[in-house]
């Protein structure tokens, strides 16, 4: 019997170990976003900026979507095409770059209706169709549902001009679409989990590419195979990172914020999305992926009270956690623009659906894409594996 106690006494000593290293990690993520947001930013005169294309792979209708695109056709930016792209001739989204078209007749605005498919990844294949439309040499690849300030162009360019640099990406918050439970439970894994892992990681060495933003030349995609090279896999952000970090140059991340609509309307919805990313996360690190655990402190300090049910020092340990990690929650929301203090009252069930997500993750490859069926893989063809950052942690990623 006291062999058995001492055992799950030092299981609950080791589990408090992981959420106090968890939430370590948090406040120094959340320091080193709250820098991000507080800097000043690069400013140039127009004149030093090239022409840009901007690619918007489009599929249906979804909440908030006008408002993205049309943050993206109100840029403080000298010169700029935006190619839209859908497979469909009755796509919902017609109408709506039919409008914006109407609404800014001076912007260089295009549609392109293809229904070509390519490969497994259907976003890729509209890509590839797209892009012979594409009229400048600095391609500028975003999803459908990110919001962006008007000098996203300008801190995007201006992150080229930093040497080595073949690839630029930018951070993404999240932005509910409504206050709705499945909604802000995202947004929570997004913005205090997601974002302030991704300085945190970067800061520790790791070159990432996150879907918000994929900005390169038309030489650099030429030389990393074009985007025939990404059709076959879910995650065409990470291995288009990978395969330009083989090529030896570098991932730049540009001084804005950009925030992507969290439209999941139900727990479901929500699970199915994140489970996606979570066995695309695993397939390409899976050490790394186990390793990000330590982004769930209130999960080790849950498990340290189950542990240790009869002694009062696990629960009063998460309490104090628990506040901390209010604390820097708080900090973070102000930071990315939520004021609601719903999400604070979430942290805990949070950590809770991260860990059953994780634990489903770890088998199988199948997943769901806009109604697709895709399988994942870690393998990616050519010297891809030859970065150097591999073996640093991942963040726990929800990118679309």
């Amino acid at each position: 019997m006291t062999g058995a106690f001492s055992v799950l006494q030092a299981a609950a000593i080791g589990s408090a170990a992981l959420g106090l290293a968890g939430c370590v990690q948090a406040a120094l993520g959340t320091t080193l976003v709250a820098r991000f947001c507080a800097r000043e930013r690069r400013r140039q005169q127009p004149s030093g900026f090239p022409p840009v294309t901007i690619l918007k792979p489009l599929h249906g209708d979804e909440p908030l979507l006008d408002e993205a695109l049309e943050s993206f056709c109100t840029q403080d930016y000298p010169a700029m095409q935006i190619v839209f792209g859908v497979q469909r001739a009755n796509d919902p989204a017609i109408e709506l770059v039919r409008r914006l078209q109407a609404r800014h007749p001076s912007v260089d605005m295009s549609l392109v209706v293809n229904g070509a498919l390519h490969g497994e990844n259907r976003k890729v294949s509209n890509l590839i169709n797209m892009l012979p439309h594409a009229k400048h040499e600095i391609l500028v690849i975003s999803d459908s549902d990110i919001h962006v300030g008007p000098d996203y162009l300008r801190q995007v360019v201006l992150a080229f001009q930093t040497p080595n640099v073949g690839l630029v990406t930018t951070l993404y918050a999240g932005l509910p679409a409504s206050n709705a439970l499945p909604r802000l439970l995202s947004a929570c894994q997004i913005n205090h989990n997601f974002l302030p892992g991704v300085l945190l990681s970067r800061y520790l060495g790791r070159q990432d590419c996150l879907g918000a933003t994929m900005a390169l030349t038309r030489s650099m995609l030429d030389r990393v195979g074009g985007l025939d090279a990404l059709v076959a896999h879910v995650a065409d952000d990470a291995v288009l990172g990978r395969l330009v970090r083989a090529q030896g140059q570098d991932i730049a991340i540009a001084g804005c914020m950009t925030w992507t609509t969290i439209a999941e309307d139900s727990l479901p919805a929500l699970y199915s999305h994140e489970l996606r990313w979570g066995r695309t996360v695993r397939a390409l690190a899976p050490v790394g992926y186990l390793a990000s655990s330590i982004q769930l402190p209130l999960l080790w300090l849950t498990l340290a009270v189950v542990l240790q049910p009869h002694a009062s020092w696990p629960f009063i340990l998460f309490l104090w956690c628990y506040g901390f990690r209010a604390v820097a929650a708080f900090v973070m929301d102000r930071c990315v623009g939520q004021r609601s203090l719903v999400p604070l009252l979430l942290l805990a069930p949070r950590d809770w659906l991260s860990a059953i997500i994780m634990a489903s993750s770890m088998t199988g490859t199948r997943v769901d894409w806009r109604g697709h069926t895709m399988h994942v893989s870690g393998h990616v063809a050519g010297p891809a594996h030859a970065s150097p950052v591999n073996a640093i942690p991942p963040p726990i990623s929800t990118g679309d």
